[in-house]
């Protein structure tokens, strides 16, 4: 700034130095020199952050009049938030990704909303780089959901006689609002908030081969699993209390408090070794792709069965504002035990996908 003032008080005294005496001229221009003000210069403050936050929502619909073919009339709608906030200087680097999910379904045949994906998954990961690609890690990741998730079973004779009065023979019968209630009380609760919920905090090293893979290794993986709702602490795997399993198992204290859940822990802690891939592809300005595997061990019980959590995700932006989403879950846990449709409970492969069309929009900041 200061040489900017200089050279434009040097061409002002020099213009009038052609209308006064030179050696007059020189004097008024060096004094106004050296009374310009000396500005600093403004220094940029380097940002080590770079944050993000990705928005989708698919809302879908179907309407049937006098369809042949038969078929429901049905309402969808889910929202997903993505936000990234990672910090990186010099060695040291700090990555933090939430990623929140829900959606519910609305159907003529059962008027009540159904919920058909929730999840609250939050990664913290605080690292530092020790030879190249490989860095010291401690990984955080807590998984739970929002709400209550339930098994929708039809009203039976029973709900039906209680709502519609004991002429009632079936749901048609009954008004919307017999209907609905019967419906809710038909259904069974499967999950909840903080039922269940995991929380692991790992130790370990992280290997970023390139720029689409990177993996972490936490030999030593302290977990909680928490499930706070009673009635489903023995499907979730839940340790049975040190009162209750000293108990002969016909004592009616012991049954009581098994029939209602009180019997089991509300959460306990494990121990044992965390691996963790995540995969992010970038095909094109249109089209990514991520992929995470986790995989957890718990030393002290059943080492031998692994935890398996398996998420893809695939978004291909068609316009600026509008993209199809496919996104798939696998979880495996020897611990959850699930009933068929016969009622026998026993460990299986859980997996759920969704296809959707909607609207997306993305904030980055740059550093």
């Amino acid at each position: 700034m200061k040489k900017i003032l200089t050279i434009c008080a040097a061409f002002a005294f020099s213009a009038a130095a052609f209308a006064q005496d030179p050696a007059e001229a020189i004097d008024a221009a060096a004094q106004a020199i050296a009374g310009a003000p000396d500005t600093p210069e403004v220094v940029v403050k380097p940002n080590y952050w770079t944050n993000s936050l990705k928005t989708n929502i698919n809302v879908n619909q179907t309407g049937l009049t006098n369809w042949a073919a038969g078929g429901d009339n049905t309402y969808t709608m889910s929202g997903y938030v993505d936000g990234n906030a990672n910090y990186k200087k010099d060695k040291v680097f700090f990555n933090n990704r939430l990623q929140l999910n829900y959606g519910f379904i609305y159907a003529d045949s059962k008027p009540i909303f159904q919920k058909n994906t929730d999840q609250i998954k939050f990664e913290s990961k605080y690292g530092r780089n020790i030879k190249d690609k490989w860095s010291l890690t401690a990984d955080f990741t807590f998984i739970s959901q929002f709400t209550d998730g339930y098994n929708y079973k039809t009203p039976g004779a029973d709900l039906i006689t209680k709502y519609g009065g004991a002429s009632a023979t079936n749901l048609d019968e009954l008004t919307m609002d017999q209907q609905k209630a019967a419906w809710k009380d038909a259904r069974v609760v499967k999950s909840g908030f903080l039922s269940p919920a995991n929380a692991t905090l790992g130790l370990g090293v992280g290997y970023v081969p390139n720029k689409w893979l990177s993996m972490n290794f936490a030999p030593l993986t302290g977990g909680l699993k928490m499930v706070t709702n009673p009635t489903l602490r023995k499907n979730y795997g839940m340790d049975i209390l040190p009162k209750y399993a000293e108990m002969a198992d016909d004592d009616p204290e012991k049954v009581a408090a098994i029939a209602d859940g009180s019997a089991y822990k509300q959460a306990q802690f494990e121990l044992g070794a965390q691996f963790k891939a995540d995969v992010k592809l970038v095909i094109n300005d249109n089209l990514s792709a991520n992929s995470q595997l986790i995989l957890f061990s718990n030393y002290l019980k059943n080492p031998q069965n692994l935890r398996v959590n398996w998420d893809n995700r695939i978004d291909w932006k068609l316009t600026k504002l509008f993209t199809l989403t496919i996104v798939t879950n696998l979880i495996y846990d020897d611990t959850i035990l699930i009933a068929d449709e016969a009622g026998i409970a026993k460990q299986r492969i859980q997996f759920k996908e969704a296809i959707g069309f909607g609207f997306s929009y993305t904030i980055t900041n740059k550093k």
